[in-house]
C-alpha cells in the first residue's frame, strides 16, 4: 500500500500542482486584462450554470467520478469500457437538450441570478453565457472519462487535462493583447473569456477521447440492453450526489445573488478564491483520491476498523495542513495578492478589497477540506443520502446567515466578506453532523483525541502568525517583483520551519506517519 500511495501521490500532486500553476497564471493574465471591472464581473454571472456543469459533473472531484470509480473499480477493462461508453452517449443527449433550454433562456437566468446588476453587465453576461452553453453536454463524458481513468489507477492524465482550459484563456488574452498592439481585431473582451473557456472545453473533450481509448474503455456495443444493472448503480450513486452537489450549487447562486449589490463583488470573489482553491486543490486530490479506492475496498471487505483508523489520519492530516494555511493567508495577505495580482487594471484600491476577502476566505479554509474528506468517505462506502440532507439543510442556513452578515449587521460593513463567512459557518455545522454521525455506518473516531490535537495544532499557527508577522513588519518596504518574490519566498520558508518545529515539539505532525499506515 505504501508504494501504491506514493505513486499514485506523486501523479497526483504533480499533475494538479501543474494545473494550479497555469490556473495562477491564467488569474494573474485575467487580473492585468480586465481588473475589477464590468466585463469580468459579468463572465463570472455567465459562468455559474455552465461551471455547475464544468465542475460539478465534469470536474476531476465531481460526483460522475465518483460513482464510476465504484462501479468500474471490479469490473474488467472490456465491460467497464461498454457501460463507460453506453452511459456517455445516453448522458450527453440529455445535456444537450438542457444546454439547448439554458441557451434560450439565458436572458431570463441572468436576471435570475443577478438581479441587482447593471443593464450593461446583465447584457455582457448573457452573451457570454450564450457563447457557453455548448460547454454543458461536452463535460458528461468528460466527468465520466476522470472516473474511468482513475479506476484504473491512472491519474496524472486526469490531473493535468483542466488546466487546458486555463491555457487556452492566457492564449486568448496574449493573442488580444498582441493584436491591440499591431492595430488589429482578434476578439471583443466581452466574449474573449468565454469563447476562451469553450475552446479549451472542447480540447479537454478530445485529449480524454484519446485517453480513454489509449487504455481500451471505449467501447462501443450494439446491444444497449446489456449492463443495464451496472448503468443503474452508476445512475443511483449518480443522482443523490448530483442533487447533493446541485443543492451545493445553489448556494453558490445565493451567494451572486446577494454579491449583486456590490459593483466588482463576483470579480474580488473570483480572485480570492482562487488564491484559496489552489493549494487546497492540490491537498484535496492528493488526499482524498487516493483513499477513495482504498475505501471502497476496506467497505467491500467489512474491514470498517482500519477504514476508520486511515480516515482518523487522513482528519489529522487535513487540519494540520489547512491550519498551516489559514495562518499563512492572514500573516501574508498583502504580500500575496500584491504579487499575484497587482499589475495592469488590477490596482491599489483592487488589492485592499480581494485582501480583505482572503483573510475572509482563510477563516473557513479548514472546514472546506474537511467537509470534502467526509463527504467524499460517505460516498466510497455508498452512503449518501445525510449528504444530500445536509446539503438541503445548508442552501437554508446560507440564506439565512447571508440575510444576518449582509442585511440585519449592515451597520458594520460586512458586504462581501459577510456571505465568506455565512458559509464557513455553513461547512462547520455540516462537518460537525458527518462526524458524529459516522458511528452509525460502522465508523467511530476519536474525537477527544482529535480535538485535542486540534487545537494544539491552532496553538502552533498563533505562534508561527505572530512570530512570522512581526519579522515582516520590520522589513524594508521593496518595489521590484522580485524582491517582493524573495522576500515572499525567505517568509514562506521561515514560517514552515516555525510551524513544523513547533508542531513536532507538541507531538501533533503525524505527516510520516499517514504515509507510513496508508
Amino acid at each position: 500500500m505504501n508504494s501504491y500511495f506514493k505513486n499514485n501521490v506523486f501523479s497526483i500532486s504533480f499533475g494538479t500542482g501543474l494545473s494550479k500553476l497555469v490556473g495562477f497564471t491564467r488569474e494573474a493574465f485575467i487580473a492585468a486584462a480586465f481588473g475589477i471591472g464590468i466585463t469580468y464581473d459579468a463572465f463570472n454571472y455567465a459562468y455559474i450554470i455552465p461551471g455547475f456543469f464544468l465542475i460539478i459533473i465534469g470536474g476531476i472531484n465531481g460526483s460522475f467520478h465518483n460513482a464510476v470509480v465504484a462501479v468500474l473499480t471490479p469490473i474488467n477493462n472490456k465491460d467497464s469500457g461498454v457501460v463507460l461508453t453506453q452511459v456517455s452517449i445516453k448522458l450527453t443527449l440529455i445535456l444537450i437538450l438542457l444546454g439547448l433550454i439554458i441557451f434560450f433562456n439565458a436572458s431570463f437566468l441572468i436576471n435570475l441570478i443577478g438581479p441587482n446588476l447593471s443593464n450593461d453587465a446583465k447584457s455582457i453576461a448573457t452573451f457570454q453565457l450564450k457563447i457557453l452553453t455548448p460547454c454543458i453536454p461536452l463535460s458528461g463524458f468528460i466527468g465520466l472519462s476522470f472516473g474511468a481513468l482513475n479506476s484504473r489507477n491512472k491519474f496524472l492524465i486526469s490531473s493535468i487535462s483542466p488546466a487546458i482550459i486555463s491555457a487556452t484563456i492566457i492564449f486568448f488574452i496574449l493573442l488580444s493583447w498582441i493584436s491591440n498592439k499591431n492595430n488589429t481585431f482578434f476578439l471583443p473582451s466581452s466574449s474573449l473569456l468565454a469563447s476562451a473557456t469553450l475552446v479549451g472545453t472542447f480540447i479537454q473533450f478530445f485529449i480524454q477521447i484519446w485517453a480513454i481509448n489509449n487504455i481500451g474503455l471505449l467501447r462501443f456495443n450494439s446491444n444497449f440492453d446489456s449492463f443495464i444493472k451496472e448503468e443503474k448503480r452508476i445512475l443511483n450513486l449518480i443522482l443523490p450526489a448530483c442533487i447533493s452537489s446541485g443543492l451545493g450549487q445553489i448556494n453558490v447562486y445565493v451567494d451572486m445573488f446577494f454579491a449583486s449589490s456590490f459593483q466588482g463583488a463576483a470579480s474580488g470573489l473570483a480572485y480570492g478564491n482562487f488564491l484559496i482553491q489552489a493549494p487546497l486543490g492540490i491537498l484535496s486530490n492528493s488526499l482524498i483520491l487516493p483513499l477513495l479506492t482504498k475505501f471502497s475496498k476496506l467497505k467491500a471487505d467489512k474491514k470498517y476498523i482500519k477504514l476508520g483508523k486511515n480516515l482518523t489520519i487522513g482528519i489529522e492530516y487535513c487540519f494540520l495542513t489547512t491550519i498551516f494555511l489559514t495562518a499563512f493567508f492572514i500573516t501574508f495577505n498583502n504580500q500575496i495578492v500584491q504579487l499575484a495580482f497587482q499589475r495592469g487594471a488590477f490596482d491599489f484600491k483592487a488589492v485592499n478589497e480581494v485582501r480583505k476577502i482572503l483573510i475572509a476566505y482563510s477563516v473557513g479554509i479548514p472546514f472546506y477540506l474537511y467537509r470534502d474528506l467526509l463527504v467524499r468517505t460517505y460516498y466510497s462506502i455508498e452512503k449518501t443520502k445525510l449528504p444530500f440532507k445536509l446539503s438541503l439543510l445548508g442552501i437554508l442556513l446560507n440564506i439565512f446567515f447571508d440575510w444576518i452578515l449582509i442585511r440585519v449587521l449592515a451597520p458594520y460593513n460586512l458586504e462581501i466578506e459577510g456571505i465568506i463567512l455565512s458559509s464557513a459557518a455553513v461547512n462547520f455545522i455540516i462537518c460537525f453532523v458527518l462526524s458524529i454521525n459516522l458511528k452509525n455506518h460502522n465508523l467511530r473516531l476519536p474525537f477527544s483525541l482529535l480535538l485535542v490535537k486540534i487545537l494544539l495544532i491552532s496553538l502552533s499557527a498563533v505562534i508561527t502568525s505572530y512570530i512570522c508577522f512581526s519579522i515582516s513588519q520590520t522589513m524594508p518596504q521593496l518595489n521590484t517583483f522580485i524582491e517582493k518574490l524573495l522576500v515572499l519566498i525567505i517568509e514562506s520558508l521561515t514560517f514552515f520551519i516555525i510551524y513544523f518545529l513547533i508542531t513536532k515539539s507538541l507531538k501533533v505532525n503525524r505527516f510520516k506517519l499517514y504515509q507510513k499506515r496508508i
